[in-house]
């Protein structure tokens, strides 16, 4: 019987590895730098606890990899970070953006778990599973505390059980519509509230690039999540829903950047992949016809942003290549 232990790392397991570590220290580097402009004892609590997690994250990873004589990725360092810059970001940002790292943390885990095999990468992305639900935890119960909890929609509660009796739950054009069901409220707020925040970030991000590409990159960013915003705010209008207001998490005016412009393209293409991951659960929970099509058309607009991202990324020298399989045929060539 094969030892868990003594095995290989699976690509799997070299995939998600290699992909938490560029996380994880880009984790370190922003959260760095918020801890030393934040304000809040509390958020600043939450800062400490998320930078706790990234960094014990980032010493399994690389025991994992020096057990396996494998090769420490680049990712992050010190000098992609000047945590003397001044405020960016307000501290309600702050509690956002953490809310929403701890949330995409357990979307990912919950992946890496099933999809890894040896036991101690399991047991590590069981535990990191556990910590992200508390990151989760910790920032739902202070932004309530705060009175900053952006909520859903509440809609009144239905008298009985119903099934649906006509192809017309399907329909979705133009005076067919019919009122949408709480699973596609759900993602139609969440990807609303999404996109406000990312709007911040991408804002705070034009303003402080150095290099004019990446500078152009963030403006047209911070564009596209306030047309998206835009587009799910009028299906909630449409539907007389009323439309949530997002917190204060505007970017300040400040032009000195905390980041490395290649810290904060990868951090964008990182929350792009997200984006169409989410996008991509909605689409598949959403069986009104024009929430599907509205959904492939952002898609579409996030993957093509996301490709011109990565041709700055490559253009500059920013984009550190995963671990990939030989090349068998140009090594057959001798």
């Amino acid at each position: 019987m094969e030892d868990n232990y003594n095995a290989k790392l699976a690509s799997s397991e070299l995939a998600l590895l290699w992909g938490q570590y560029q996380n994880d220290t880009l984790g370190i580097c922003t959260i760095s730098y918020l801890l030393n402009i934040v304000e809040d004892p509390k958020i600043k609590s939450i800062l400490e606890y998320a930078l706790e997690l990234a960094e014990g994250h980032v010493r399994v990873i690389k025991e994992i990899f020096h057990a396996e004589q494998h090769p420490i990725p680049m990712g992050f360092t010190e000098q992609d970070v000047n945590v003397n810059a001044p405020r960016l970001f307000s501290d309600t940002f702050m509690l956002n953006y953490m809310a929403g790292m701890g949330a995409i943390g357990l979307n990912s885990y919950s992946v890496s778990l099933p999809n890894s095999i040896r036991n101690d990468i399991r047991d590590f992305y069981t535990s990191c599973l556990y910590s992200s639900a508390e990151l989760v935890n910790r920032s739902a119960n202070l932004m309530l505390e705060k009175g900053v909890m952006v909520r859903p929609p509440y809609i009144p509660y239905p008298d009985q059980v119903e099934f649906v009796q006509k192809q017309h739950f399907l329909a979705g054009w133009i005076g067919e519509e019919r009122q949408l069901t709480t699973i596609e409220i759900t993602n139609l707020f969440f990807n609303l509230q999404r996109n406000v925040l990312g709007n911040s970030l991408l804002t705070g991000f034009s303003q402080v690039a150095s290099e004019k590409s990446a500078r152009q990159y963030f403006v047209k960013g911070a564009e596209i999540s306030k047309h998206h915003s835009a587009v799910f705010a009028e299906i909630f209008s449409a539907d007389n829903l009323v439309t949530p207001m997002s917190s204060d998490t505007a970017a300040t005016l400040s032009t000195v950047s905390p980041f490395s412009d290649k810290l904060r393209m990868f951090h964008i293409n990182a929350l792009n992949a997200v984006g169409i991951g989410y996008y991509g659960a909605s689409l598949g929970s959403s069986p009104r016809r024009d929430l599907a099509a509205t959904y492939t058309r952002l898609i579409a607009e996030v993957g093509e942003y996301a490709e011109d991202g990565a041709n700055i990324m490559i253009s500059n020298g920013w984009l550190e290549k995963p671990p990939s399989s030989p090349d068998r045929r140009n090594l057959a060539k001798g």
